[in-house]
C-alpha cells in the first residue's frame, strides 16, 4: 500500500511537471534540410546557432557572422536566412514555465524579449561552449526520468537568460530604406499567428493596425503604405476579413454562444460584433448559424 502511495505521488508530479508541453529542447544539426522548429504563437524561443547569413525583422535585418545566441518573442515574427555550420540548439517555453519559480513580471518586460528590441548576441568560442554545455545538459533532462527534470531544466533556462543579459547585442543591424514587401509579409505572418481562436480563455489580443505597427516595430502609416503596396488591400481589410473568416468558423463548428464569439473575437459588447459581422457578410450571425 505504502509502494502504490509513493508511485502515485511520483504519477502525479511527472504529469505536473510538463502538463502542456511548456518546454520543449530541440537539437538540428547542420545537414539537417527544411525550416527550424520556429516557436509557435505561444511559446518563447532561446537558440544558438552557427553560420552566416541574417535575420530578418520587419524593417531591418541583422548579420549572422559565427556562432549567435537569439532570443525571440513570439510576437514578433522573423524570417531566417543563414548558411548553417554547426549545430543549431533550441529551448522553446510558454511563459508560465518560468512564472513556476515565482517570476511575477511580464516576460515581454525583459530587455530579451522586449518587442523593438534587437536580441541577437555574437558568441566568442568560450561563451558557444559554455552555452552548448547548457543546452547539452537540457536535452539529457529531457531523456531523463528523474520526476523533478523539467526543475533542472528552468534552471538551465534561467542560466541562458542570466548569459544573455551579460552580454551586449549585435551592432550589425541594417536599416532598409525601402521594405515594403518584408514588412507586408511578416504582418501576414503575424496576422496568420493570432488564429485560430481555440479556447474561450484565449482571446484576440492585436485588433488594429497599430498594434500590429508596435509588434513590427515600425510606424502604423508606413505599415499600412507597405501592406497595400504589396497586396493591394488595406492592412484594416486583412484584419477584418480574418476576423471575419474566424467567426464563421466558430458560428458553424463550434458551440459557443454569440457572446462568447464576440468576446473571443476582441469585441467590447456582442452587438458591435453583430453589426461589424452584419456590414461585413449582409447577415447576421443568428442567421449563418442557423
Amino acid at each position: 500500500m505504502g509502494t502504490n502511495s509513493t508511485d502515485e505521488v511520483i504519477r502525479k508530479l511527472q504529469e505536473t511537471a510538463n502538463p502542456d508541453q511548456s518546454v520543449r529542447v530541440h537539437k538540428i544539426d547542420a545537414s539537417t534540410s527544411g525550416h527550424l522548429p520556429f516557436s509557435r504563437r505561444d511559446y518563447y524561443k532561446v537558440w544558438m546557432t552557427t553560420g552566416k547569413g541574417f535575420i530578418h525583422y520587419a524593417s531591418r535585418s541583422i548579420a549572422i557572422t559565427g556562432s549567435t545566441l537569439i532570443f525571440s518573442n513570439p510576437l514578433v515574427p522573423y524570417s531566417l536566412e543563414l548558411e548553417r555550420q554547426g549545430p543549431t540548439y533550441t529551448c522553446m517555453f510558454k511563459e508560465e514555465f518560468l512564472k513556476t519559480q515565482g517570476r511575477n513580471e511580464p516576460i515581454q518586460d525583459s530587455s530579451l524579449f522586449k518587442i523593438g528590441s534587437d536580441p541577437v548576441f555574437p558568441l566568442n568560442a568560450a561563451q558557444a561552449g559554455n552555452i552548448r554545455g547548457l543546452y547539452e545538459k537540457m536535452l539529457a533532462e529531457m531523456e531523463s526520468a528523474y520526476t523533478f527534470r523539467f526543475d533542472i531544466i528552468r534552471n538551465y533556462l534561467n542560466l541562458l537568460i542570466y548569459e544573455g543579459l551579460k552580454m551586449k547585442p549585435s551592432v550589425s543591424a541594417i536599416k532598409y530604406n525601402s521594405a515594403a514587401e518584408r514588412i507586408a509579409t511578416l504582418f501576414l505572418e503575424l496576422l496568420d499567428r493570432q488564429f485560430p481562436i481555440d479556447s474561450l480563455q484565449r482571446t484576440l489580443s492585436l485588433k488594429k493596425p497599430s498594434d500590429y505597427a508596435v509588434n513590427l516595430s515600425v510606424h502604423v502609416n508606413h505599415l499600412n503604405h507597405a501592406v497595400r503596396e504589396t497586396t493591394g488591400k488595406s492592412t484594416t481589410q486583412h484584419i477584418n476579413d480574418r476576423v471575419i473568416n474566424e467567426a464563421k468558423a466558430l458560428l458553424v463548428h463550434s458551440d459557443w454562444s454569440i457572446s462568447e464569439i464576440a468576446y473571443s473575437l476582441g469585441f467590447e459588447y456582442p452587438n458591435y460584433f453583430s453589426n461589424f459581422f452584419r456590414k461585413n457578410t449582409g447577415v447576421t450571425p443568428l442567421s449563418l448559424r442557423k
